[in-house]
């Protein structure tokens, strides 16, 4: 933004709150601050948010605060209240946060005179429960003990007590202070914002005070968002609206596969980050935001031991040409006999960054794809794996393959398949790990052209050359776990390797299928 042009827009960017969930709005800042060159005349923050706001304060760019989660165990952050505890139903709290102020902070070099001396135009925000107000707290005012207030959640953490007064998270008051923002001269507010807005309601102690905190943070900003488009609807039937002038919103949200408070997993904290990297790239293309520069993918392998992963899958069904639908070009070629199947070697290379990828993909695939349709069995030329992609609601999962390929008589086809898992009524586990719903397209169709084509009835149909479902029997998979290898330079990494991998497996299955027990997978 031009600082000198009068008629240019006064940009806040709204660090919104979300616990653990900020490492997503983390690597939003790598792509919005370094690779867009984003300038903000006003930042705020507030509960999880306040932490990359004073990063931000202390004159780290983007990818320095994304690097910072990046690098983060956040198992180094966890410490217990064991002398409370035994209070039992009049424990003050579960926790502290007395590992964050020991190692977290330290180690994301906090330095709390520079925070003091920022320049920058920031609010963090708190609530005063001695007064019983929201508290605005500009960088002169900050240290460790009020960045440790902005995110002391009732119950989880204690309350800070400084100067005679007590302050605890401000979220059940606000999860971002747009009234501050507008009340500084926004004109834009940018918002990065991770709060669940699921229509999904769990049982437990744990899921009932989260989704208390989503009604709270929700219901907040839904309120103050009514109120802006009230205001620009008045404006422009010329009335003067309540906040005088038209305040634009740009939303960045994302239901990210994170809990708020309970993870022990840097893979997932890591996969985290280069989530919102990837959504802010195709954020900013969609929005017409040109990126500068764009950086590695993901900068930071916090694991740099060569490693490879490598199983083999065979799956089996039938297929119909000419058909669209998955069901009835299955039943179809069960009746003619017209059979589909494939085996594949699929290699990952370098175990860490598939597993921190949110992608979760692979290109080194070779095998085959078989079918009398074909003329007998047809050499994969080239394919691409990936496991368990967010639809991007993270409750939704799946397994993609494609799958190019000539057949007999010189005729180039793709096989593009999808496993479905989501958890619903009358499917299992098994079934959705093991289905693979199969269109056959004419030529070697990318990811993109295909997708293309779904929006164009009369392209789709001439793209497609017929439909089918192959599955994974129990034996076959059975075989399938006798087939993993992995390579790295030593035993104990080899069992690393295989260990970050079942992780990521079981994990993106937990985020499925054991929602009612936490909404993410804590491993």
């Amino acid at each position: 933004m031009n600082q000198t042009d009068s008629t240019a827009k006064r940009r806040s960017l709204i660090l919104a709150g979300g616990g653990i969930k900020v490492a997503f709005q983390a690597g939003v800042m790598q792509v919005w601050l370094d690779e867009a060159g984003l300038h903000f005349d006003h930042v705020d923050g507030a509960s999880g948010g306040v932490f990359n706001l004073a990063m931000m304060c202390q004159g780290m760019n983007g990818t320095q605060i994304a690097d910072n989660w990046r690098k983060l165990d956040p198992r180094a952050g966890i410490s217990f209240n064991p002398a409370d505890l035994a209070r039992l139903a009049y424990a003050e709290s579960l926790f502290t946060l007395d590992a964050y102020r020991h190692r977290v902070f330290p180690q994301w070099g906090l330095d709390w005179n520079k925070i003091r001396a920022s320049s920058l135009n920031a609010t963090f925000n708190v609530f005063n429960f001695s007064r019983k107000e929201l508290q605005v707290i500009e960088p002169r005012n900050m240290s460790e003990d009020m960045l440790a207030a902005c995110v002391s959640l009732p119950m989880w953490f204690p309350p800070v007590h400084i100067g005679g007064e007590t302050f605890i998270d401000a979220v059940y008051l606000s999860d971002a202070n747009i009234e501050e923002a507008i009340r500084r001269g926004a004109d834009e507010l940018w918002v990065i914002w991770t709060v669940s807005e699921k229509d999904e309601w769990h049982p437990g102690f744990v899921a009932t005070y989260f989704q208390i905190i989503e009604t709270s943070a929700d219901g907040h900003y839904r309120a103050i968002r009514k109120r802006i488009d009230a205001n620009n609807d008045a404006i422009a039937r010329g009335q003067p609206g309540e906040f005088g002038r038209p305040i634009a919103v740009k939303e960045l949200k994302a239901d990210v596969a994170l809990h708020y408070l309970i993870d022990f997993s840097q893979d997932r904290l890591v996969e985290t980050v280069n989530l919102g990297v990837q959504r802010a790239r195709e954020w900013c293309k969609a929005s017409g935001i040109s990126l500068s520069h764009q950086g590695p993918d993901y900068p930071i392998n916090v694991q740099e031991v060569p490693t490879k992963l490598s199983f083999t899958e065979e799956m089996k069904g039938f297929w119909s040409e000419g058909e669209s639908d998955f069901a009835r070009g299955a039943a179809e070629g069960q009746k003619t006999g017209t059979d589909l199947m494939f085996h594949l070697t699929i290699t990952i290379d370098g175990v860490h960054g598939f597993v921190v990828r949110p992608e979760h993909d692979t290109t080194d695939i070779a095998g085959y794809v078989e079918s009398r349709s074909f003329g007998g069995k047809c050499q994969v030329q080239w394919g691409r794996f990936n496991l368990f992609t967010d639809d991007p609601d993270p409750s939704t999962k799946y397994m993609l393959y494609r799958l190019f390929f000539t057949d007999r008589q010189g005729r180039p086809f793709t096989l593009s398949g999808k496993k479905n898992v989501k958890d619903e009524p009358g499917s299992d586990v098994w079934r959705a790990t093991t289905t693979l719903y199969t269109h056959i397209l004419n030529g070697h169709v990318s990811k993109e052209a295909e997708e293309a084509a779904t929006r164009d009835p009369r392209a789709l149909a001439a793209m497609t050359a017929g439909a089918g479902i192959i599955i994974i029997s129990m034996l076959d998979f059975q075989r399938q776990l006798t087939t993993f290898r992995v390579e790295a330079p030593t035993i104990a990494e080899r069992l690393t390797a295989l260990n970050e991998f079942a992780r990521l497996f079981f994990g993106k299955l937990w985020d499925v299928y054991a929602r009612d027990v936490l909404t993410s997978g804590p491993f």
